[in-house]
């Protein structure tokens, strides 16, 4: 067996802008497993804020063995981008060997569309007004928060889109005490979740807090070993498997996270629609459903997911599984 790693950059639509900065490409780590005639592939997105870069991403997948079967990956990776890319080609490797599609590898019911989060960046209130009316047709629009000042940003959306449903991502960006001044004007906007409003490492304040808004860990869950430390605090996780470290981790934190009660949500990092198709798998019957990466770009892989008014849909074979 053969694995290469291509580092990739996708031109983004328009500059994406949340609390940690602003970028104008996307920049993922494509990664191929050939095995005789077959090939499959995943990809993973770097995170700087878990210590993540391309060149240590890189090193980590190059380091593993070439006899490698997806059942040991966990072994030998720990959640994170690099497991993500080799564990999404393993099993695309696989449905290729066997002339399946992965659902049926892993004993799940065929997928259909779900309805995806369309994300609005970080602006200056007026130009979220713009961004918001212009995807107001959108059923679901997600808002990138995190400031001092998020009430006349939040404010403006709504009445660019006032019939849309809004969840709102924080990134870390707020403190115990703006959120809660802030929670009963999110019940006045018809907010239906907030996604990390804390730091991760300070969101014990959140205990005993009065959440009228379900609250999101999106920083705050990274796998299953993460749950015990969930509670009290969140109402919903956040499902992304650059965190989980791919689809089988993904898959299993699932079912801890509703066998516990948790809410799910499966969000992603801002990639093309190859990260995206595995993920799609994981959000069937999702209370939120935010793969909307490739919407974000100018350019996209060659057989890219397939969006419309019922919101994404499962992959072709040809990208994907």
């Amino acid at each position: 067996m053969k694995i290469s790693v291509t580092a990739d950059v996708f031109k983004l639509a328009e500059v994406f802008t949340i609390s940690r900065g602003s970028r104008t490409e996307a920049k993922v780590l494509t990664v191929r497993v050939q095995d005789g005639d077959h090939q499959g592939w995943g990809e993973c997105v770097p995170y700087a804020r878990y210590g993540e870069t391309l060149d240590s991403v890189t090193d980590q997948i190059m380091g593993l063995p070439a006899d490698l079967i997806r059942q040991a990956l966990y072994d030998l990776l720990p959640a994170g981008a690099a497991r993500n890319a080799v564990d999404c080609a393993l099993w695309d490797l696989d449905a290729k060997r066997l002339g399946k599609r992965v659902w049926e590898m892993a004993g799940l019911p065929a997928p259909g569309p779900e309805v995806t989060a369309y994300t609005l960046s970080l602006a200056e209130p007026a130009q979220m007004q713009a961004q918001a009316a212009k995807h107001a047709h959108r059923p679901l629009l997600k808002i990138k928060l995190g400031t001092p000042d998020d009430m006349p940003r939040l404010e403006a959306v709504r009445a660019g889109a006032p019939d849309a449903r809004i969840i709102i991502d924080a990134n870390e960006g707020w403190s115990a005490e703006v959120y809660a001044d802030l929670a009963p004007h999110l019940v006045r906007l018809g907010v239906s979740l907030v996604e990390q409003p804390l730091p991760a490492g300070e969101d014990e304040a959140l205990i005993g807090m009065d959440r009228p808004v379900p609250v999101c860990a999106d920083e705050s869950c990274h796998d299953r070993a993460s749950l015990s430390k969930l509670t009290g605090k969140y109402d919903v996780v956040n499902i992304k498997l650059d965190k989980t470290g791919g689809l089988t981790e993904a898959l299993a934190l699932r079912d801890a996270a509703l066998a516990e009660g948790y809410k799910v949500m499966v969000g992603c990092m801002v990639g093309s629609s190859l990260a995206m198709a595995p993920a799609t798998l994981v959000a069937q019957g999702a209370m939120v459903t935010d793969l909307d990466g490739p919407l974000l770009l100018a350019e996209d892989r060659p057989t890219p997911m397939f969006y419309d008014k019922k919101g994404i849909h499962p992959p072709d074979a040809a990208l994907w599984g």
